[in-house]
């Protein structure tokens, strides 16, 4: 028993070393506890729950670390960001789990994949986004929008990206509009420039 927990502490570490590493909510001490005590829990729950009931406390684990999973999520307007961490939390408890079970093989092949979508896919997914992205952009103009309004989706053509006004919003002399533009990433950083150096904007945000 001491052996599989030891075992969940060095597969938790390893996962959680990456996470650590690119600053992360649940970094290097969080993911490593997970992984260990949804290892305990696992050999507590065959402890007690022999010999007809051993998912007594095993298959509690699942709602307790989605509980854990759903604290490092954070939603800003239509950004969402922790989602990947979340999931990590999720695999590094079944990780654990398998380990608290005895099941050093099935623990090892998971382990394997999980490192390689962390290390290895980020840079599919960076290739992928240099080639497509969404992106949602808050523009606030003033009073009168119409004309700025104009030029600016100009330029949005201009830079051959697809748009989509999703809903616009006046706050007394201002009228704030959220624009979803899809394209590669060049061609975003240049409307981003844009919009950097266009007086007619009062503020933007993506």
């Amino acid at each position: 028993m001491i052996f599989r927990l030891f075992l969940a502490l060095i597969f938790g570490g390893i996962i959680g070393f990456e996470r650590e590493y690119r600053s992360k909510a649940a970094g290097f001490r969080t993911i490593t506890l997970i992984s260990i005590g949804s290892a305990l829990f696992t050999i507590t729950s065959f402890k007690l729950g022999a010999p007809s009931n051993f998912d007594r406390i095993a298959s509690n684990i699942i709602t307790g670390i989605g509980f854990i999973g759903a604290g490092v999520v954070f939603k800003d307007g239509a950004f969402v960001s922790g989602l990947t961490t979340a999931a990590t939390i999720w695999i590094a408890a079944a990780m654990g789990m398998a380990l608290g079970n005895g099941e050093y093989m099935i623990a090892t092949a998971t382990l394997a994949p999980a490192m390689t979508v962390l290390l290895l896919f980020e840079k599919i997914q960076d290739m992928i986004d240099s080639f497509h992205q969404v992106k949602v952009y808050k523009i606030c103009f003033p009073r009168d929008y119409e004309a700025p309004r104009i030029a600016l989706e100009e330029q949005i053509k201009t830079l051959d990206l697809d748009y989509k006004i999703l809903r616009y919003v006046r706050d007394h002399d201002d009228i704030t509009f959220y624009y979803n533009l899809s394209g590669n990433k060049k061609k975003l950083d240049g409307f981003a420039k844009f919009l950097l150096n266009f007086r007619d904007v009062k503020s933007f945000d993506e």
